[in-house]
């Protein structure tokens, strides 16, 4: 098999979530930087914990060991940062992320995480491990590498990997342009579920 397409949408929402976390962290301004030293960065902050709230209910969570703001350059870098969304009024985590290393410009929104990047949905049963991801946010694209693979697992067995990852969020839809190898599980119990929804329709 050369390409696999599918259309879940887990990617593209949990990457907003992260952008929309970033987006607020700290704005301060501490003078302009010369050009001699925009390579420094303009705020260090260790062991950061952020917590979105909306309506008294936690959205969502980010941590990092390291963030870096640098003002001329436009960006923040993170290391070693997690991210949690919560679900059920902030009583579960419906969503996880984690990457060693993360670049995020502050003035596109585009983000590249690197340095071993894991995704997990509870409520798709999906789990996405690769080496990097990055996301446009203008174009609402989210890519890996053209050479590097991509792992996909669920707990009913669906295990596959894949190279040339490519998810849009305009079309919802994702694939893979090169070799995809594996596993794919489908659960005859969804289509009963449907079956059995229609019938009842019906009656």
């Amino acid at each position: 098999m050369d390409k696999f397409f599918g259309n879940k949408k887990f990617l593209i929402a949990h990457c907003s979530l992260l952008i929309a976390l970033l987006l607020p962290a700290c704005s301060f301004d501490y003078g302009s930087a010369s050009s001699s030293d925009k390579n420094l960065p303009d705020i260090v902050m260790d062991n950061v914990e952020y917590v979105r709230i909306r309506s008294l209910d936690p959205q969502a969570r980010l941590q990092a060991e390291r963030v870096e703001r640098y003002e001329e350059r436009g960006i923040m870098a993170l290391r070693n940062f997690s991210f949690e969304q919560f679900g059920n009024h902030g009583e579960e985590v419906n969503a996880y992320g984690r990457a060693g290393s993360a670049s995020f410009e502050i003035n596109s929104g585009d983000i590249r995480m690197e340095n071993g990047v894991r995704l997990e949905v509870d409520s798709e049963d999906i789990a996405i491990e690769t080496v990097w991801l990055e996301w446009k946010d203008k174009d609402r694209t989210l890519t890996g590498g053209e050479k590097e693979e991509v792992r996909i697992f669920q707990e009913s067995g669906t295990s596959f990997t894949g190279i040339g990852f490519q998810a849009n969020a305009r079309t919802r839809s994702w694939a893979f342009s090169d070799t995809v190898s594996g596993t794919y599980v489908h659960d005859d119990e969804d289509d009963e579920e449907k079956e059995d929804a229609t019938d009842d329709e019906e009656v």
